[in-house]
């Protein structure tokens, strides 16, 4: 028999283990579960590491619906879509381009879910003992030759309608960066209430170090299956069944099998980033840097720096294409960076659903099942706030940021 109100996190990504911490800090009895330790198996280790304050608005609109050709590998840019993943990468692009028009009302639900994504993850972190993996200098976007001024204006007033808060970037970094890329012009602007980690997996780290100095209880299992047993769960896993009063599907870009059993239509696609790193490498400043043209985000983590890019739609477990990190490397030597063709790299799926907004909320048909992923790029910057939210609607208190248009029921 379970435990009384013995709670399953699956799934101990940044999400997961924020949510066991989150939950274990209220005094509930929680068991968070992987097939890995915390933070490797998924996207969580590979971030970026910037959390992005800025990206109030999803991704879907319609100027990315007519232009996204425009990004594709073949032509140069960052994005890739196998020939052969088009069969089932199409239900997904309708959806995306659907919501393309819903883009407005979806920053309403999205925009009050980010705007306070950074105290709430400094709070999070001091709380847990970690204050000093996280620095609040904003980040910096940089634009290199093409108009890079009128574009840079451009971005400032799109920003301002969106009550992002931006200044021009001073202009010591702009002149590094210029001559560094041996630009004939260039311009940007920083993003002060935008900060940056130190290291991302560390992060996951203190979370479940954290949650189990607060009692809770990590196993390495992969979860197969969920199956209801009354008013329990049984969690089918690789070494034999666990059984819970409440379970929580954390899973990222694996969470959609786990929860279709139960009537949830689940949308999900894995967009997989790359990242190289190159350590013992000064960064330009203590912040991010991204470079617009190239689609390239550069941070400072301890001992190294990593640059990241690419969205491939090629699925959650396809073999890492070489020629990514290649192009990665070449692009950060032609930025200025001393980056050396043996700089290691890594390949991870972002789980991302159609309109990207994340999926977070309770199973209509099971309910003491729940669900927090999906959060596409911004799963660090998210994870605080999420963690309050799940702990919440666990607990049956409204959140203070209202998750209801984040519930799977929207797509049906």
């Amino acid at each position: 028999m379970p435990e009384q109100d013995t709670i399953a996190v699956v799934g101990a990504g940044v999400i997961g283990a924020a949510i066991a911490y989150a939950l274990a800090r209220e005094g509930r009895r929680v068991v968070l579960i992987d097939r890995a330790p915390p933070g490797v198996g998924g996207a969580s280790f590979g971030n970026a590491g910037h959390v992005a304050t800025e990206l109030v608005e999803p991704l879907p609109s319609p100027a990315l619906l007519f232009g996204f050709w425009r990004e594709l590998v073949a032509l140069g840019g960052v994005l890739d879509i196998p020939i052969g993943r088009l069969p089932t990468f199409l239900p997904w692009a309708l959806r995306f381009a659907r919501a393309a028009f819903r883009r407005e009302a979806n920053t309403r639900h999205l925009a009050p879910f980010v705007r306070p994504a950074v105290p709430a993850l400094i709070g999070m972190l001091r709380a847990a003992g970690r204050a000093d993996l996280i620095r609040q200098h904003g980040h910096y976007e940089i634009f290199l030759d093409g108009h890079a001024q009128r574009r840079a204006d451009l971005q400032a007033r799109v920003m301002e309608k969106l009550e992002v808060a931006t200044a021009p970037a001073p202009a010591h970094l702009l002149q590094v960066a210029g001559s560094a890329a041996q630009a004939q012009s260039v311009a940007g602007l920083w993003f002060p209430k935008c900060a940056h980690v130190l290291d991302p997996l560390e992060v996951v780290q203190a979370f479940a170090a954290a949650a189990a100095r607060h009692g809770a209880v990590f196993l390495t299992r992969q979860v197969r299956a969920l199956l209801a047993r009354g008013t329990d769960l049984e969690l089918v896993t690789d070494a034999g069944p666990v059984v819970v009063r409440r379970a929580i599907v954390c899973a990222g870009a694996w969470s959609a099998p786990l929860l279709r059993p139960f009537g949830c239509r689940v949308p999900l696609a894995a967009a997989r980033g790359y990242h190289v790193e190159l350590p013992g490498i000064a960064a330009l400043i203590d912040a991010p840097v991204v470079y617009s043209d190239q689609k390239i985000v550069v941070t400072p983590m301890t001992g190294r720096l990593r640059a990241t890019s690419f969205m491939e739609f090629a699925g959650t477990d396809a073999p890492a294409d070489p020629r990514k990190p290649t192009w990665l490397r070449a692009r950060m030597r032609a930025l200025g960076y001393a980056c050396e063709e043996s700089a290691s790299s890594w390949v991870g799926p972002r789980p991302v659903l159609p309109d990207y907004l994340p999926a977070i909320g309770r199973v209509a048909t099971l309910p003491n099942l729940f669900y927090a992923f999906g959060h596409q790029h911004i799963g660090l910057t998210l994870c605080a706030v999420t963690a309050r939210a799940v702990a919440d609607l666990v607990a049956g208190r409204k959140p203070e940021i209202d998750v209801a248009a984040f519930e799977l029921r929207r797509f049906g």
